[in-house]
């Protein structure tokens, strides 16, 4: 399912463009995910200072790049946008183009009939200027007017007919951001290094990484909590017995390398490392990547490194493969999920690994369905939609981002 935001083009605390952008949300839930944005704490433009400073900015402009499209609801103030929406387009157009290529649907609600025609007339040509670059929408121009009127008290259209219009500029925007995303190509990966040599604010710098007893000694240092001590969660509260038996019980093999590119996890449950499919050792935690995959051949090591800097620069959230040469009744999947700090920055890779046959067994025996037999088309070792099998052949080796 295709993954948007919808940026609020307002900054007041009661907004009808939010209201509509939530009512897409939950009315449209099976055609695309809908993250909303909000601007009001973005500072004035000003091109003496660094956008990097402002946490919303940076949360904004990882958020976007990351989208497979934008829907931008604008209100309509002195026949324009707003000065905020504005000021937001100007930061993330002048070191930053995260727009750039980006398919653009715009929306609007306005208290009166016009339903912000002129302002969405004056967003297509910001969007259109050079270092915005946007490719927005054509035609479809949703324009609710009256917005005062136009919702009841559970924040819902109440007019059947625009509801029906509505989807039918959603279901063009969908149609649009498939055809727009052949024409976009990837950012350039840079190269990337796997020395952990790059210390980020949690490195213990104090021990060597590749320490065959960094664990306990970075334990040490940290005076890092342990067994019935209560850790709070976002969501929960378990104590660190409890945490380590949730992640062992896990039916996956997983792994945490951070943004540094350092190993720092891995939720074996294995007595014996050689039954894994990504085979671990209590050493390798705290080693460089470049460490852990020392007995890769140079070209393996490569695909390594487009792993991370595809995963690192936002061209795609997650890469997967299948690991081929398996034994039989394995079907040894892989899957490496890039994770994100609070801002929506870069923050390390979550590496998922399992054997999908006794899983797709199940599947089979549950509905009473077969695999067809008959030939079947030659597949990449990577997965197809996550671009792995590509880029210059590069893919296969993203299997061998988990050997020892």
């Amino acid at each position: 399912m295709k993954k948007f935001v919808g940026i609020v083009g307002s900054n007041a605390e009661l907004s009808y463009n939010r209201k509509l952008l939530e009512f897409i949300r939950r009315h449209f839930k099976t055609k695309f995910e809908l993250e909303l944005l909000e601007i009001d704490q973005v500072p004035m433009f000003n091109q003496d200072e660094d956008w990097q400073e402002s946490f919303q900015l940076r949360y904004l402009y990882n958020k976007i790049t990351r989208a497979d499209g934008v829907i931008i609801a604008t209100p309509e103030h002195n026949h324009t946008i707003t000065a905020a929406l504005k000021s937001v387009l100007e930061w993330l157009s002048y070191k930053v183009h995260p727009f750039e290529s980006k398919p653009v649907m715009i929306v609007g609600a306005s208290y009166y009939d016009q339903g912000t025609s002129r302002a969405q007339v004056h967003l297509r040509k910001i969007l259109d200027a050079p270092g915005v670059n946007a490719y927005t929408l054509p035609g479809n121009e949703f324009l609710l007017g009256k917005a005062k009127e136009a919702f009841d008290d559970e924040g819902n259209i109440t007019n059947v007919g625009t509801v029906n219009f509505l989807e039918t500029c959603l279901d063009n925007f969908v149609k649009y951001v498939d055809v727009v995303s052949h024409l976009k190509k990837p950012k350039p990966i840079e190269p990337e290094d796997l020395t952990a040599s790059h210390p980020i604010a949690t490195t213990i710098t104090e021990i060597d990484p590749d320490d065959p007893d960094w664990l306990e000694k970075a334990a040490e240092l940290t005076g890092a909590v342990s067994g019935d001590t209560y850790v709070k969660l976002d969501n929960g509260l378990l104590t660190v017995n409890q945490l380590n038996m949730f992640l062992k019980a896990m039916p996956f093999e997983l792994t945490y390398s951070d943004d540094n590119n350092q190993f720092l996890y891995y939720n074996a449950s294995h007595q014996d490392p050689d039954t894994m499919l990504a085979k671990r050792v209590p050493s390798q935690v705290g080693n460089r990547l470049s460490t852990v995959h020392d007995s890769l051949p140079a070209n393996r090591m490569k695909n390594v490194e487009w792993v991370v800097g595809t995963l690192r620069n936002g061209n795609q959230e997650y890469v997967r493969t299948i690991v081929p040469g398996s034994p039989e009744g394995i079907i040894n999947t892989h899957n490496y999920q890039a994770m994100y700090y609070p801002d929506g920055s870069f923050a390390g890779i979550n590496e998922i690994v399992f054997n999908f046959k006794p899983w797709l067994d199940w599947y089979l025996q549950e509905t009473g369905q077969y695999l067809a037999g008959g030939k079947v088309a030659t597949m990449p070792s990577a997965d197809a939609t996550s671009g792995a099998s590509q880029a210059g052949g590069q893919a296969d080796a993203t299997s061998g981002a988990s050997e020892h």
